[in-house]
């Protein structure tokens, strides 16, 4: 009997095998079945004349057709085979369309971005562009429905999902514009929101202290002194008063808390950081020809994004030999042409802009469904979107519209409010940018720019005959009555938008005297035209001082020089904080709690950059942050008291000028009151108190040594042990062991927020690249993640580990490892 048993059980176990194996098989056979044609020929409909299709060993593509069409119609046919499940969660993350294919875990996603309408707007700018930018993006859909037609299965990632890719259409390329323009700007109006409360709630002097307009790092590239508010005095604001600013939870200051990337469920890395009120950045710079060593302007480009497998970008070279036309760099799968690189004749680059591109206005009922405007009262305009879902069920949402935009909500006195975003006028989006590729000059450059409908980016460019410029790139809205920081009512019509800048009105810089031009995400501009730009939330400009003062260190710089200012992981932003946290841990200090004398031996060692085996960068930084918050937290309860929704990150970025100065000066009124020392009523004859500030400051750093002293050690809590780079396949999770086959590898890397060498576990430097026009193979590249959407393709992280390492690629494409011809039938 037993014997029977274990035969039954044998056979069981080898059907399960067997089916397994058939499983696997099959699954491998569909996966083989998915990938890309990299050599032979094949006929493509519509072209004119034959295309050639050549892949180096790193995959970079190079495309070469006899002209514009034919090269736009072979750009989508490989943009299709090698990543259109990435262009596919592209169109439907700005269509708010990925409920269809992924359920119910992103239909709060597309609720949000439904508002905006992007699929209709699309169609309505596709019918505006010019025919010729019509017939390109007919021919670049039609080129991709033929590259995915021509695959033996659908990509792979349909299988997982158990779902069938959808046609492309011309406006979807449009829609993957839309997907920039939600990655790279707040599409509800946040941080105007949050300052509006912020001014609300608080006295006037304490808001502009709390939210200045920059600090003393910054570095425009027009120098012009800005005035930084000054600390209010405690006739404006006291916390040692009844009530002060601890009411309704103040000391809700995590000690943990810290303003760094976290994962999310949003499919696209970097949707998710903006959607979470992430900071999304990017360096970029130009030598001009004085300072190279050949003559000609260098060019530097990295811009940060969340990172994905595979990576945003798509290495290309895109040659229309009847055109004379020759783009080298990166292009965005869905669209046709070059985003950033060279033409042979310019090279440019980008950072995000963090200009006013949106204004909340504050809407004036007037009776059951209307609003006031400067021509009376309006109805409300209300349309019912339809969100479908994979399941096949429907979800219905209500769009209510104005003449300035969709409504997002209420402010906290109950008033509605809509977002006037450039994003919603057909000028917000063209394919005019195209023009780059004719450009023959840095001036010829700016015009494009200033024709150009893009998520507006700080553009920089040089030329071959050694010129530099900046501007900002896209459109420009023209303000009047206002300067856009604060939501306000435009009812009466004094304030409003009138058009958009033209060339001659917009920011620009032409050939310094320095023979340099830097950006950062932090204000450039000065004076006037800063007021044109508007701020809307800039970075800190560390990084950007540390960039303008590396390249101002050089001299007849190569491209190669270039590739010390994208590594540099110097951490001078805080290096004051350091030598204060130091000074604070002195012989008194370290007597009463021994630990301390762990932190301070991590601080005297901690080699000042944000390398993976140094625990003090870790520590400094980590304390950096915790005093920050609990500073912010303290001064902003009322705030949070009036809006429950208030986030200390909209107001963050330009903190730094309130901190530094409240550790110097030390206010007693201004100190959270469970840290006053206990003679605050014999206080320092300034009106500071010394003591207490040195409580707050040491109980920062024990919180530090509560949660990372280990064993009597700090050892095992370097920058690296934090700064894991996460770099995985959206679909990765849904397989056993996918992770194994999709995802690059975890591994520790240097770099942080505050330098120019940008790292974080989430997010990073999408590329690198420097690189004189004209002298294309003298520069050079770096990627991350995969050329290649499929796992099996002979690129799938190929140069992922260059990048990792800072080890420099070539620029231009190599020898040909395989070749498609391309025919027409």
């Amino acid at each position: 009997m037993g014997k029977k048993i274990l035969k039954i059980v044998g056979i069981g176990l080898g059907l399960a095998l067997a089916l397994l194996l058939l499983a696997g098989g099959w699954f491998y056979l569909h996966l083989r079945g998915s990938l890309p044609q990299l050599d032979g020929e094949r006929t493509l409909d519509g072209l004119s004349q034959q295309v050639t299709v050549q892949r180096d060993e790193l995959g970079t593509a190079t495309i070469r057709a006899s002209n514009r069409l034919d090269l736009a119609r072979a750009t989508g046919f490989v943009h299709a085979q090698e990543r259109f499940f990435q262009m596919d969660l592209l169109r439907r993350s700005s269509a708010g369309e990925l409920s269809g294919l992924l359920g119910s875990p992103t239909l709060q996603i597309d609720k949000r971005i439904r508002i905006h309408q992007f699929r209709d707007r699309a169609k309505r700018v596709l019918e505006q562009s010019s025919a010729q930018a019509q017939a390109l993006l007919e021919a670049y859909s039609k080129g991709v429905n033929a590259g995915l037609q021509a695959l033996d299965n659908p990509p792979f990632e349909y299988l997982l999902l158990r779902a069938k890719p959808a046609p492309w259409r011309p406006e979807d390329s449009t829609l993957v514009v839309y997907a920039m323009y939600l990655t790279l700007q707040d599409d509800r109006g946040r941080r105007e929101r949050a300052l509006g409360t912020l001014y609300d709630t608080l006295p006037l002097e304490l808001a502009d202290f709390l939210a200045p307009p920059g600090t003393s790092w910054d570095a425009p590239l027009q120098v012009e002194e800005m005035p930084l508010p000054a600390m209010p005095g405690p006739e404006v604001f006291d916390l040692r008063t009844e009530g002060g600013g601890l009411e309704g939870g103040a000391h809700r200051a995590a000690a943990s808390h810290t303003l760094d990337a976290a994962p999310c469920p949003q499919p696209i890395a970097s949707l998710c950081l903006t959607a979470q009120g992430y900071e999304i950045g990017s360096n970029n710079w130009a030598l001009a020809g004085s300072r190279s060593s050949h003559g000609g302007s260098i060019v530097a480009n990295d811009m940060h994004l969340g990172l994905d497998v595979p990576n945003i970008w798509f290495r290309v070279r895109l040659v229309a030999e009847d055109e004379g036309l020759d783009l080298l760099g990166v292009s965005l799968p869905g669209t046709p042409d070059l985003i950033a690189g060279s033409n042979t004749r310019i090279a440019w680059g980008y950072t995000n802009a963090y200009g006013d591109w949106s204004d909340v206005v504050i809407l004036e009922e007037a009776g059951e469904d209307r609003y006031l405007t400067p021509e009376g009262p309006r109805p409300y305009r209300t349309v019912i979107e339809r969100i479908l879902l994979k399941d096949g069920s429907v979800e219905e949402l209500e769009v209510v519209s104005t003449i300035w935009g969709p409504v997002i909500g209420s402010d906290r006195q109950g008033r509605r409010l809509a977002l006037r975003w450039v994003a919603h006028d057909v000028e917000g989006l063209n394919f005019n940018m195209m023009g780059l590729g004719q450009a023959r000059t840095a001036e010829q450059a700016l015009r494009v720019a200033a024709q150009a409908g893009i998520p507006a980016q700080n553009l920089v460019v040089g030329d071959s005959r050694g010129h530099i410029a900046w501007t900002v790139m896209g459109p420009v809205p023209r303000r009047y009555g206002h300067d856009g920081r604060l939501p306000s009512s435009w009812a009466d019509g004094s304030r409003g938008w009138d058009g958009y800048l033209s060339y001659q009105e917009r920011p620009k810089v032409i050939d310094p005297p320095r023979g340099q031009i830097w950006s950062a995400n932090a204000r450039v501009a000065s004076g006037q035209d800063l007021a044109l730009l508007g701020d809307g939330g800039y970075a800190n400009a560390a990084r950007a001082r540390q960039i303008r003062d590396g390249l101002a260190a050089l001299d007849q710089a190569s491209e190669t020089d270039m590739l010390a200012v994208h590594l540099d992981d110097r951490a001078l932003y805080l290096q004051r904080w350091r030598d204060l946290l130091l000074e604070e841990l002195d012989e008194e200090a370290l007597q009463q709690d021994p630990r301390r004398r762990h932190l301070q031996e991590a601080l005297r060692d901690w080699g000042g950059r944000a390398s993976v085996d140094s625990v003090g960068y870790r520590m400094v930084r980590e304390f950096h942050s915790r005093l920050r918050n609990q500073v912010l937290e303290t001064l902003t309860g009322p705030v949070r008291q009036a809006d429950r929704d208030f986030n200390l990150r909209w107001i963050a970025n330009q903190s730094e000028h309130a901190l530094w100065t409240l550790v110097q000066q030390r206010p007693a009124h201004l100190l959270d009151p469970r840290h006053r020392s206990a003679a605050a009523s014999q206080e320092d004859s300034d009106g500071s108190d010394r003591a207490g500030w040195s409580k707050q400051v040491l109980a920062v750093a024990d919180s530090l040594l509560d949660e990372y002293l280990e064993d009597g050690t700090l050892d095992d809590n370097t920058w690296g042990a934090f700064n894991i780079v996460v770099v995985d396949h959206p679909v990765s999770r849904f397989i056993p062991g996918g992770a194994a086959l999709l995802d690059m590898p975890r591994r520790p890397l240097p770099g942080a927020t505050d330098m120019p060498r940008v790292q974080m576990p989430f997010f990073g430097a999408s590329e690198r690249f420097a690189v004189s026009p004209g002298r294309e193979e003298e520069g050079y590249f770096h990627m991350p993640s995969a050329q290649s959407g499929h796992p099996l393709s002979p690129f799938y992280g190929n140069g992922h580990e260059a990048w990792e390492e800072g080890k420099p690629t070539p620029f231009l494409s190599g020898v040909a490892q395989h070749t498609l011809v391309l025919r027409p039938n």
